[in-house]
């Protein structure tokens, strides 16, 4: 922005521009276009005038938002809507255009990019902690209750049969949803397992069925409540499943964490 100021001496009419543009006056740069004149016996004349240009340091809020209606733009969406609200630790941006919640995937795996990515073009500005979460017409509030709701309906199913099941790779945040959720249901646990993108889920029972003396399990068998011979067991996990690494510090249950942690380039 650029204003002219006048006032009776340069240095008042530089310190109405800092006033004005809410900044120092060393990030403002100046140029005097008329200076007070001297009459007789030493009285000033006239005012001063002072032509001031200032520039408004991008912000991380600023520069995710225009990142992302750039690419928008470039991706052929129209009337593209980027709305930030301030958060803590950061922003909370909504997404929206012309045939844009079409696109965002089934897990969200656009907004997910578009996350990364301005995460990324904030941290040049500035390496300090700034999380951004991108939305769109409450998506992630429907993934999350999906999420929730397939973790307690699986985790109810491995308490009953005692055999572990694997979910979809999912994301850190995700994975927190689904650790979370497995977490209210009793008898169940819940594991990480896997190098990203792939890393899912293994949520495994934490009861131990014994057998009896007889060679079947305790309790009823298959006929009148007898023991019958134990069904031969089959190992189905896949090759990658028995490479899975140890579980990751991503694997607590602190929700209120972002969707990425803070990330170094």
């Amino acid at each position: 922005m650029k204003e002219i100021f006048t006032a009776a001496s340069v240095e008042e009419a530089k310190e109405k521009a800092a006033q004005a543009f809410e900044a120092s006056i060393e990030d403002i740069e100046f140029t005097v276009i008329e200076e007070p004149k001297k009459g007789l016996f030493g009285k000033v004349k006239g005012d001063a005038r002072v032509e001031a240009t200032y520039e408004k340091p991008l912000t991380k809020a600023d520069a995710a938002v225009g990142y992302i209606r750039d690419v928008l733009e470039k991706m052929g969406i129209e009337n593209v809507s980027v709305v930030a609200t301030d958060c803590d630790e950061g922003i909370d941006i909504e997404i929206g255009g012309d045939g844009f919640e079409d696109l965002i995937g089934r897990r969200g795996e656009l907004l997910d990019a578009l996350q990364y990515l301005s995460s990324l073009v904030c941290n040049k500005i500035d390496r300090e902690y700034f999380r951004i979460s991108t939305d769109c017409n409450g998506f992630r509030e429907r993934r999350k209750e999906y999420l929730e709701e397939t973790a307690v309906k699986i985790a109810n199913g491995v308490k009953k049969s005692g055999r572990s099941r694997a979910l979809e790779p999912m994301n850190p945040y995700e994975r927190r949803i689904v650790h979370a959720a497995v977490s209210q249901v009793e008898g169940v646990t819940s594991k990480s397992r896997g190098d990203e993108p792939y890393r899912k889920v293994v949520i495994s029972s934490t009861e131990r069925r014994s057998y009896n003396n007889k060679g079947g399990y305790r309790g009823k068998g298959r006929k009148g409540g007898r023991g019958g011979k134990p069904k031969s067991h089959y190992d189905i996990t896949t090759s990658f499943e028995k490479d899975y690494k140890r579980p990751k510090p991503e694997d607590d249950l602190d929700l209120g964490s972002g969707l990425y942690g803070k990330i170094e380039i």
